[in-house]
């Protein structure tokens, strides 16, 4: 695992070992970035199921201000934590511009109140059924208002997610099922 674009392309990501967390691949996430573009320069994201950290240190490299990254599990910490010095280290750049949380990613609130133009959001894949509808409530209560912001959910590729109030605006992933894919969510219109 490394950064894939950026100011800190190449640099190697940890990851914590056994299977407790499921790293975002870096096929998926240059997808992904390629996707947002210039989209991702100068915004504030928050990484929710963090683990290594791959997404939101991937939209630093790539020219976001600075984020939040939310992850409980302890090893997951420790990689992530040693992960964010050595990309700060590499964009000569202060970590401080972002946060690391232990903390229920379903009910953390940033410090600040300050809301994201970007959530990225990798759960354990056998959550996601049962607790979707308390992901999108977490999505509301993060993005900024309106149709500004925009949620990037991580899911298996066999899963299709619809909830009321938001609609998927782009789904990316290969053409297997059982492949990860990645949905880009943003508020409906209201009216």
């Amino acid at each position: 695992m490394r950064i894939t674009g950026g100011n800190a392309r190449g640099i190697p990501l940890r990851v914590p070992k056994g299977d407790a967390t499921r790293p975002a691949m870096d096929r998926l996430r240059q997808s992904v970035f390629s996707s947002l573009g210039a989209l991702i320069v100068d915004v504030r994201f928050v990484d929710l199921f963090a683990g290594s950290g791959s997404y939101g240190l991937e939209a630093w490299s790539r020219g976001a201000c600075g984020g939040c990254f939310v992850e409980q599990g302890r090893e997951a910490l420790e990689c992530l934590r040693t992960n964010l010095a050595a990309v700060a280290k590499s964009l000569q750049a202060d970590a401080r511009v972002c946060t690391v949380s232990k903390a229920d990613a379903l009910t953390w609130t940033p410090p600040d109140g300050v809301r994201a133009g970007l959530v990225f959001c990798d759960p354990p894949y056998a959550m996601i059924a049962e607790s979707a509808p308390r992901i999108f409530a977490q999505f509301d209560r993060l993005l900024l208002p309106g149709r500004e912001g925009l949620a990037v959910f991580e899911m298996p590729g066999e899963l299709q997610l619809t909830e009321p109030g938001w609609e998927c605006v782009k789904r990316l992933g290969g053409g297997d099922a059982r492949a990860a894919t990645a949905c880009f969510y943003r508020r409906l219109a209201a009216g």
